[in-house]
Formats: C-alpha cells, sequence, structure tokens
C-alpha cells in the first residue's frame, strides 16, 4: 500500500465521527469519504460526506471506492458486517484493504444463537442459556424455570433486543412481544433465554488481525434513558474509560481466559477475525462472564476510547488488515475520557426530528461527536434519537465528568434529553 491513505467510512453516528476525527489527525491520511456522514463529519477536515450513496448498496460503494482511489474500507455499523460488505469488497475490488470481519466472523454479532453456541463449544465463560425458534416451546421453558432470566432477540435489533424481566408475567409478556408482536422485526425470529447475571458491566474493544489481539481500556456504558439506570433501554447514553472495577490483573485475566480464546477460536473454527471485536462482560462474583460479541466499534463506547488512544489509528487499523499487529505497539493516555450523549426528547421512544441545533465553541479536553445531526441550509438540525454526545478528558475521572458536563451545556435544542449520573456510581464507590 502506498505511503497516502484514502479512505471509505460508512455510516452516520457518533461511533463514526469518533472514527473520522481520529483518522483525521493522522499524517498517512490524505482524504476521507463517510457514507451518508452526519453534520459532524461535515465539519472535519480532510473529509466528504456522500450522501448519495445508500450504506447498503455494496456496488455503488465499490464503483465509489474505486473512482476515488480509495484504498482501506472502514465499515462502521453492524447491518452492512452481518450482510457481508467486507466479502463483497474482496471480491470485487481486491485492492482495497478492508478493517472488518467477513460475513462468517460477523455472526458473532448478527446471531446471538451462533455466538452462544460458540462460547459453549470453546468454553468460554457466559450464563447458561438455551435458544428458541418456537413460541410455544420458549413459553413452557420460562414457566418452569426457576432462575431470573434475560430475554434477546437472536438477530440484530439495533442494541435494544435485550429485555430484563422483573417477574414471570413480565418474562411471558416480553417473549410475545418479540416472537408474536415482531416488536424487533425478523431478528425476534429466534430467541436467546439465558441466565440472569448480577454484576457490573464492562466493554473491553480489541483490535485483531485473525491471531494477535491488542485491546484498549475496558469501559462501562450506561444503557437505560433515566439517571440511576431506570426506564427502558437504549442504543447508550453515556460511557466512561477507564472503569474503576477492572484492575490490570482482571484485565489479564479477561485477556487469557476469554479474548484470546475467543480469537484462537474463530480462528480454529475457520473464521478468523480481522478489525475491532467488542465483547460486553459482567464482573460476576465468580469471575467475568461474556454478555455478547459485537464486530465492530461500540457506541459511544468509541467516543471515549479513541480520544485516549496515542498511536496513530491507522497505523493500527492497517496492521489488522495485513497480519502485522504483532509488531504494533497500541499506546493509551493513562487519562480518564467521560462522554454524556445527548438525546431527542422521546427517545427511545418516537422522537420528532428538525430541531434547529446551537453548538457554542467548547472549552479545551472537550470534543462534540455528532450522531443524529444534518447541516440543511447551513443550519446544524436534529435527524435522531442520540444527537449528539459531549465527552471530556482529564487526569482524574472526576474532573473528566466535570468536563464533559462543561460540553452538554454548550448545546441547545428543543426537547434535549440527558443523563446527569454518568459516572457517578465509578466517582462515589
Amino acid at each position: 500500500m502506498t505511503d497516502k491513505i484514502r479512505i471509505l467510512v460508512v455510516g452516520n453516528g457518533g461511533r463514526e465521527h469518533a472514527i473520522a476525527w481520529k483518522l483525521a489527525q493522522s499524517p498517512r491520511v490524505e482524504h476521507m469519504y463517510v457514507v451518508p456522514g452526519n453534520g459532524g463529519t461535515a465539519q472535519l477536515d480532510k473529509v466528504t460526506n456522500v450522501s448519495s450513496i445508500k450504506q447498503e448498496d455494496f456496488p455503488a460503494l465499490v464503483e465509489f471506492a474505486k473512482e476515488n482511489r480509495v484504498n482501506l474500507l472502514i465499515p462502521g455499523p453492524e447491518a452492512p458486517l452481518v450482510a457481508g460488505i467486507v466479502d463483497y469488497f474482496k471480491d470485487n475490488a481486491e485492492t482495497i484493504r478492508c478493517f472488518g470481519p467477513s460475513e462468517a466472523a460477523a455472526r458473532m454479532e448478527g446471531s446471538k444463537t451462533f455466538s452462544k453456541d460458540f462460547m459453549k463449544r470453546h468454553s468460554i465463560p457466559t450464563a447458561a442459556y438455551e435458544n428458541f425458534s418456537s413460541y410455544e416451546r420458549a413459553s413452557e421453558y420460562l414457566s418452569n424455570v426457576s432462575h431470573s432470566v434475560v430475554i434477546k432477540a437472536s438477530g440484530l435489533a439495533a442494541g435494544k433486543g435485550v429485555i430484563i424481566p422483573q417477574t414471570k408475567e413480565e418474562a411471558h409478556a416480553a417473549l410475545k412481544e418479540i416472537m408474536l408482536d415482531k416488536e424487533f422485526g425478523t431478528a425476534g425470529d429466534e430467541v436467546v433465554i439465558e441466565e440472569f447475571l448480577d454484576g457490573d458491566e464492562l466493554s473491553i474493544l480489541s483490535f485483531s488481525d485473525g491471531t494477535t489481539i491488542r485491546s484498549l481500556p475496558p469501559a462501562q456504558d450506561h444503557k437505560r434513558i433515566g439517571d440511576g439506570d431506570t426506564g427502558p433501554n437504549t442504543g447508550g447514553m453515556g460511557t466512561y474509560a477507564p472503569t474503576r472495577i477492572a484492575p490490570k490483573d482482571v484485565v489479564n485475566r479477561i485477556h487469557d481466559e476469554i479474548l484470546q480464546p475467543t480469537i484462537d477460536g474463530m480462528k480454529a473454527d475457520g473464521f478468523p477475525f480481522i478489525g475491532l471485536l467488542f465483547t460486553g462482560l459482567m464482573m460476576t462474583n465468580s469471575g467475568p462472564k461474556v454478555l455478547e460479541y459485537n464486530v465492530r466499534f461500540g457506541d459511544p463506547e468509541t467516543q471515549s476510547l479513541l480520544p485516549l488512544m496515542e498511536t496513530d489509528l491507522a497505523d493500527v487499523m492497517l496492521a489488522c488488515t495485513n497480519g502485522m499487529l504483532a509488531g504494533t505497539e497500541v499506546r493509551i493516555s493513562s487519562k480518564s475520557a467521560v462522554t454524556v450523549v445527548v438525546a431527542a426528547g422521546g427517545y427511545p421512544g418516537s422522537y420528532a426530528k428538525g430541531a434547529v441545533m446551537k453548538v457554542d465553541a467548547v472549552p479545551e479536553d472537550v470534543v462534540l461527536f455528532h450522531a443524529g445531526t444534518a447541516f440543511a441550509e447551513n443550519t446544524l438540525k436534529t435527524s435522531g434519537g442520540r444527537v449528539i454526545a459531549s465527552t471530556g478528558i482529564a487526569d482524574t475521572l472526576e474532573e473528566a465528568v466535570k468536563k464533559a458536563y462543561t460540553g452538554v451545556n454548550c448545546i441547545y435544542f428543543e426537547g434535549m434529553q440527558f443523563r446527569k449520573d454518568i459516572a457517578g456510581r465509578a466517582v462515589t464507590r
């Protein structure tokens, strides 16, 4: 590959803005195209938004990439990865490197049934579970099981297909919503019913070239819409990193017992993982256990983690695509980062789009990452549920929290909502 990199990023969320923001800092990156991008990527140097192509139109993406001399593809969201975008590019544009897994490897996120069976096969610690494609069999199992459960739609449900019922009645109602009422569409044709695990959740994002793995610091997401972890699940209302619940010895244990065996298992099963593997974990009394795998950067974890990364992201991504990660150091700052997501009123239910936004200049060590925003007629407007996020970076977690909320105070639009307790438990612990 030439020294200068021309990149095609697929996606329009906060994750894609953070990836483009970090890559724009690399002297190796000549230009980036983001399909379709958002109001944040539109303001970056070396970046062009391309809204004329659909993310799922692989032939058009390949044609555009060839015409614009792109030599690195970075798919952001899970849907194109699960649909096989990397395989399509390798078959039709073999000179373009792809930072992302094959369709076969993307099943680790595309099917919770598949990933749970993978964990069982490779003795990776996880919750006890059963898979069901029959509503009647699932309902019968629910009636007879004695432990608390979590019900998961097996397919892709935009981070919302997980229900934690408090009672048997709620469990049966949730099962009916998923499998009969099709609350999550075809994602609920099959469900995983698993044992509820008690403890603190943790997210670990790891680069891999199929053999070697290099992880970023552990982060913690805040999934529920309301303060104190109340209300319905969302795609994520904020994160902080590194967490205080995973000291170095625990992180080493997770690497040795979970992360490396996962990469080794995928390679042994014939679908080596290239790209960024997200492992969601629960820290239980009997040790860390895997909740789920995602096959791409997490959102909003990425917005907290990439500002802490001191190594050139382009170098690391290229090392993953050419099997050279073992010789690549991933240096991480000793600082802390906190991200607070600002959402539209009504989210995660129905919400309005098109509200005019005003964003003031933010202080040093605060970055605003756009998600559901768009420029229309030189005006920034809302265009999604999770609209924008403020990330604060500081020497201590407490100071990073203050900076993140200082950034939130620079954002204005009608109906905006955000949690006021991101990283709160960690600060008071």
